[in-house]
């Protein structure tokens, strides 16, 4: 969200969803949010985390093309469809070209195909899917444009739950085929069947912070990542690849907000060894805006990953839901129409009004902007008037009427270092978590995992990881 100060700040959340009614760690059971309300805990940032929120430099051998060929895959993702007996395989072939003289790829020029199956060496199956580019174009002099390489998309279909599947994609014709990589299909949707662990990261970025972030989170094994909002940060860059923590700041007199289309790729390429097993969600955020020629905005956004939008009813890549065991995830766009009239609101009445609250007795709404913005200068929200509409139609499962609960979570300064801890409220009938900024003071405390125990009455329980 908005501009980025030098310090970076992940808030990592790992959520496990048990069937217990109490949590322990190191022996010590934790106590469940029945047992409160309790007051507001702080625990200081360690401060060994500041002072690496510097981009990784694009010699970086993180960040660097590793594939062999021109048509190998690289910048391999997997992401789920709206049901557990189907994902979405992703990859590019082929190379990005910035410069004022670019000419766009044909995507007919190499296959979509994926080969896959539950053993290493017994893949029969093969699927087929779609290809396209991408460019981003500026109407002024001097700047430099952008075209991607082909990126393809590949639905597999006919999954077992809560299988592990190989898989090899590419085009064997040429043939040019990645490396065996697996992934876990989710569970079937069932109120006693839960993904293990998902991880939820707010405003990621690519800095030497977002490595030791990454490393944490794949350390801890999440089953599945949500991403809400802010990815690459493409956007605090001029097309020339000059950068600056806070654009506005630096490049005040740009004709127009300019970026710098391959810190996308570096971002895919750094993202591969965990996203090419585990399965990544991703909703936009004010940083996937992006705005080119003839007003065009969120490009690389809706082209670079897969959305299950029209297997849940969704005519957008702002918005879409998803089942991963009895949770029903639906994610909400922040920068499109939101009003009761428009096309969002009235697709989510929609998807609301199939959700079987037997099969998926959870229900979590995610999207990027916050409610509010509790420092000044800051406007960027979506309207609560909205907000409490959408959670009125929610009516999450936490249904009580003996008392109110209290989740207080400690999150880590937003804007200046010695900004006020912040906490949050939860109770009965609705969760409201919050994960920003991705870039500014690096995880500490507001890394855990949160416990969702379903018994007859939900709670959620704090466990520390650091």
């Amino acid at each position: 969200m908005g501009t980025v100060p030098v310090s970076v700040f992940i808030v990592v959340a790992f959520v496990s969803v048990v069937m217990r009614r109490f949590s322990f760690v190191n022996g010590a059971a934790i106590p469940s949010a029945v047992d409160g309300p309790f007051k507001p805990v702080t625990v200081p940032l360690d401060k060994s985390f500041r002072g690496h929120a510097v981009d990784l430099p694009d010699n970086d051998p993180r960040v660097q093309r590793i594939a062999t060929g021109y048509w190998e895959p690289e910048q391999i993702f997997v992401s789920l469809s709206s049901t557990h007996d189907s994902v979405w395989i992703s990859w590019i072939t082929g190379e990005f070209q910035i410069g004022e003289n670019i000419k766009e790829m044909d995507p007919k020029t190499v296959g979509s195909v994926v080969k896959y199956g539950r053993w290493r060496f017994g893949m029969t199956k093969r699927a087929m899917g779609h290809s396209l580019v991408y460019s981003q174009l500026y109407p002024f002099k001097g700047l430099q444009n952008y075209t991607s390489g082909i990126i393809h998309h590949v639905r597999l279909t006919g999954l077992k739950p809560n299988t592990f599947y190989y898989y090899q994609c590419g085009d064997p014709s040429i043939p040019a085929m990645s490396d065996v990589h697996y992934f876990r299909t989710m569970p079937a949707s069932g109120p006693r069947s839960y993904p293990g662990r998902i991880a939820i990261i707010g405003d990621l970025g690519l800095t030497y912070n977002t490595t030791s972030t990454i490393d944490h989170l794949m350390s801890n094994h999440p089953n599945l990542v949500l991403l809400i909002g802010d990815a690459s940060y493409a956007n605090l860059y001029l097309t020339n690849g000059t950068g600056a923590d806070c654009y506005s700041c630096a490049f005040s007199d740009t004709p127009i907000h300019e970026t710098y289309q391959p810190r996308w790729d570096y971002w895919g390429r750094f993202m591969q060894p965990l996203v090419s097993k585990v399965p990544l969600m991703m909703i936009e955020g004010n940083h996937e805006i992006e705005e080119q020629i003839e007003k065009k905005t969120f490009a690389a956004y809706s082209a670079r990953f897969a959305f299950p939008s029209e297997e849940s009813g969704s005519s957008s890549t702002f918005y879409y839901s998803f089942n991963a065991g009895g949770i029903h995830f639906v994610m909400l766009g922040g920068y499109t129409d939101y009003n009761k009239s428009g096309d969002q609101y009235q697709w989510l009445k929609k998807d609301l009004a199939k959700v079987d609250r037997k099969v998926t007795p959870w229900l979590v709404a995610t999207w990027h902007p916050p409610w509010f913005m509790p420092t000044r200068g800051r406007i960027e929200c979506i309207t609560t008037t909205w907000i409490l509409a959408v959670l009125f139609i929610l009516r999450l499962v936490m249904v009580a009427t003996e008392r109110k609960w209290q989740l207080h979570m400690l999150m880590n300064p937003e804007i200046a270092p010695n900004h006020r801890q912040l906490w949050i409220n939860l109770w009965v009938g609705s969760v409201h978590l919050t994960s920003h900024q991705g870039r500014q003071v690096v995880n500490s405390a507001g890394i855990g995992s949160l416990i969702i125990v379903h018994i007859e009455k939900a709670a959620l329980d704090m466990e520390s990881l650091r």
